[in-house]
């Protein structure tokens, strides 16, 4: 009878585990097309190119049938511009550069990924342009911005087409050009925009073909490339979005800390703080916070150096000028050290971030001095206070005593009782002490004071 009920249990469970592994296959889940959207809000530095980067990534891994960096930049670093532009020629999947919403602009570094884009829209009253390449780091902030020709002989060359002006708007002039003639837009407007600094409202834009849509929002942007053809990595595909939902992207909490550190002046200003509360930790030891402090603020600034050009040779002088300002601490030179540290520590600090490789960044120069008139007082001043302080006499504790000159409360031989640094002690002598007679401190045993008759003439204790 057991067995009947058993048998008849466990073929009830397995026609009950069959059934429930046979309703997936009667009923298939619905899978929604995903439309991935970006957002790149501000300078292009980076934390942009790692932020697109890992969006496009996660948007390949849940199958995204397109991707949309929705933009409203006044342009960035050339090297992240350019990360940003290889990631989207090499996307499996058709990307859309949008510039939204209305009042956003695609200028600068914002046009060549518009243009790299395998669409390209705007929505009402943006605009893009602008892409002449300026070093906004260098002194004067003109480097690379064309003057008017001379009005008398206008095929002159400009006062500012140095060999390095003339190579950085042609190189740009190349590269926007050829993105033009990759997707099919129009190329000669490109060479005024980077020359001339030409700009363009969307409406204009959309005439003259250097975009393909001009839409108010993302619901009638992806009504109108419903159906449209574009060319992925060489094949033609048909945007077929019907039921796609658009899932935003948003930039992680590494992608938001490495876009405030990896400013060159906080990062700058880390490493300074860094290299403070590790010396104040080293001249003051178990103070903790200093060096705490330091540690973290160095970190940081080591992090985001490893994403920015770092010329080796300005870091080197920044360490040698620090070196100077603390030996002038502690060999005054009568400032020639002082002076050599703060020299070294500035040029340094010109040509730590290498704008060659990186144009458009660099220290500024307010930043800078600040630094360099903190070092040298901070090196010159804290360091020597320290330093002195050391070779001050103790004036607390055990030490203290040793010299101290007390008044006997008492006759004694051998031990008896002083009063000394206003405190009553028990005292110990090797010749007789009289009441009310000066005594000076020898040494200290424990408690017991050692103590010998003082030549000091002064007038006893009260």
């Amino acid at each position: 009878m057991l067995r009947n009920i058993v048998a008849i249990f466990m073929l009830w469970l397995l026609v009950g585990i069959a059934g429930g592994a046979e309703q997936p296959s009667e009923r298939p889940p619905t899978v929604s097309k995903m439309v991935a959207q970006l957002t790149i809000d501000g300078p292009i530095g980076p934390a942009t190119s790692d932020y697109v980067g890992r969006a496009l990534e996660q948007a390949q891994a849940r199958n995204a049938v397109l991707a949309i960096i929705r933009m409203d930049t006044p342009g960035g670093l050339d090297t992240a511009m350019r990360d940003i532009i290889r990631m989207i020629l090499a996307s499996p999947f058709p990307i859309v550069s949008y510039v939204a919403p209305s009042g956003a602009r695609a200028a600068s570094a914002g046009t060549y990924i518009l243009y790299a884009s395998h669409i390209a829209a705007m929505a009402p009253a943006t605009n893009l342009g602008a892409a002449t390449p300026v070093a906004i780091g260098a002194p004067g902030g003109n480097e690379g911005k064309p003057k008017p020709r001379d009005k008398d002989d206008p095929s002159a060359p400009r006062d500012s087409d140095d060999a390095m002006s003339k190579k950085m708007i042609n190189d740009a002039v190349a590269y926007l050009r050829g993105l033009a003639h990759l997707r099919g837009r129009n190329a000669e407007w490109v060479e005024k925009a980077v020359r001339e600094g030409a700009s363009l409202a969307a409406e204009e834009a959309l005439a003259m073909h250097v975009v393909d849509i001009v839409a108010p929002d993302v619901f009638v942007l992806l009504t109108k490339l419903q159906g449209r053809r574009v060319d992925v990595l060489g094949r033609a595909v048909t945007l077929d979005l019907t039921g796609a939902v658009v899932e935003a992207i948003d930039p992680d909490w590494r992608s938001r800390l490495l876009a405030v550190i990896t400013n060159p002046n906080v990062a700058y200003i880390l490493m300074m703080i860094g290299v403070y509360g590790l010396i104040l930790e080293f001249y003051n030891p178990g103070s903790i916070v200093p060096g705490t402090v330091g540690v973290i603020a160095l970190l940081l600034a080591m992090y985001a150096f490893q994403v920015l050009p770092v010329n080796y040779a300005g870091l080197a002088l920044i360490i040698v000028g620090i070196g100077l300002m603390v030996a002038e601490a502690f060999a005054p030179s009568f400032g020639v050290l002082g002076l050599g540290g703060i020299a070294a520590f500035i040029i340094g600090s010109v040509i730590l971030i290498d704008t060659d490789k990186m144009p458009g960044v660099g220290l500024s120069w307010s930043v800078i001095a600040a630094f360099a008139l903190t070092s040298l007082m901070f090196f010159g001043f804290a360091i020597g206070l320290i330093l002195r302080s050391r070779h001050k006499a103790v004036v607390t504790g055990r030490e203290e005593l040793i010299g101290a000159v007390g008044t006997a409360l008492e006759n004694f031989t051998e031990i008896g009782r002083i009063h000394v640094r206003s405190e009553i002690w028990t005292a110990r002598t090797e010749v007789p002490v009289h009441k009310g007679q000066r005594v000076s401190v020898k040494g200290l045993d424990g408690l017991i004071l050692s103590v010998a008759p003082s030549e000091d003439r002064k007038e006893l204790e009260p």
